[in-house]
C-alpha cells in the first residue's frame, strides 16, 4: 500500500491522499483486475484524459475526479454476482462515508455521480465531466493490451474456455457466449467499447487500443489456422 500512495500521490496532487488510501483498504475485496495497480493505472489515464479535455477547452476539477478514481471499486462484486449492477452505487455510498471530512462537503455529490454512474452494468449514463471522465478513464482497462489480460484473468477465475475451436468467432451459425469463451467477450463488449466513450480525449485513446483488440484476434485467427 505504501508505494501505491508514493507513486500515485504525486498524480493525484492531495494533501488528503494517504488517509483516504488507509480509509478505502479498510474495505477493499481485491482480486487481479481490481486492486490497487488498477486503481493506478486508472488514475493515470483520468490523468491524461483531464489534461486532454483542458487542452480541448473543458476545464476539470481534479480533486473530485481523483477522488472518484480512487473509490470507484471500493465495493468489488463478481461479474457473476446477482447485484453486480449494484456494486458502484454501493462504492459511491462508501466513497460519500469515508471522504467526509477530507474534501469539501460540496463536491461529495458529484463524487458520488462520478463513481455510481461509471459502470458498465449500473444502466446509469455519466452526466459530469468529472463522470464522463472516470467512466472513459476505467472504460479504457477493458481494451488494448491491459483489456485483453483482463478479460483473459477474468475468464479463468470464471472457468471459461478460450476459445470455440469449432466456430472461434461465432461465424458459422453459433450463438455468442461469454460465459463459456473468453474470445466470445471480445465480440460481445470489448469492441464496442470505443462507441461508448464520452470525451474527446477517451475517444482517441480508445481507437488505438481498439486497433490492438482487433490485431490481437488476427493474429489469433493465423494461430489456429481460421480462416
Amino acid at each position: 500500500m505504501q508505494s501505491f500512495i508514493e507513486r500515485t500521490q504525486s498524480i493525484a496532487k492531495a494533501d488528503w491522499w494517504p488517509t483516504a488510501v488507509e480509509r478505502l483498504m479498510n474495505h477493499m475485496d481485491q482480486d487481479g483486475g481490481h486492486d490497487l495497480a488498477h486503481l493506478e493505472r486508472v488514475l493515470i489515464n483520468a490523468s491524461n484524459i483531464a489534461n486532454g479535455e483542458w487542452d480541448h477547452g473543458f476545464p476539470t476539477d481534479w480533486e473530485t475526479i481523483a477522488a472518484a478514481v480512487l473509490f470507484h471499486d471500493a465495493v468489488n462484486l463478481k461479474k457473476n454476482h446477482p447485484e453486480r449492477h449494484l456494486a458502484s452505487t454501493k462504492s459511491a455510498e462508501l466513497a460519500v462515508q469515508e471522504l467526509k471530512g477530507l474534501i469539501d462537503d460540496g463536491k461529495l455529490d458529484e463524487v458520488f455521480g462520478a463513481i455510481r454512474d461509471h459502470s458498465y452494468s449500473s444502466g446509469f449514463t455519466p452526466q459530469t465531466l468529472a463522470a464522463k471522465i472516470v467512466c472513459d478513464a476505467d472504460r479504457l482497462e477493458a481494451i488494448g493490451a491491459l483489456g485483453i489480460a483482463r478479460t483473459f484473468y477474468v475468464s479463468g477465475m470464471l472457468n471459461r474456455s478460450i476459445v470455440s475451436m469449432d466456430d472461434p468467432f461465432a461465424q458459422d451459425g453459433r450463438e455468442l457466449d461469454d460465459a463459456e469463451y473468453g474470445v466470445d467477450h471480445f465480440y460481445k463488449k470489448l469492441l464496442h467499447v470505443k462507441d461508448t466513450m464520452h470525451t474527446i480525449t477517451g475517444k482517441e485513446i480508445a481507437a488505438q487500443r481498439h486497433e490492438y483488440l482487433v490485431g490481437f484476434l488476427e493474429q489469433l485467427a493465423n494461430e489456429i489456422n481460421y480462416t
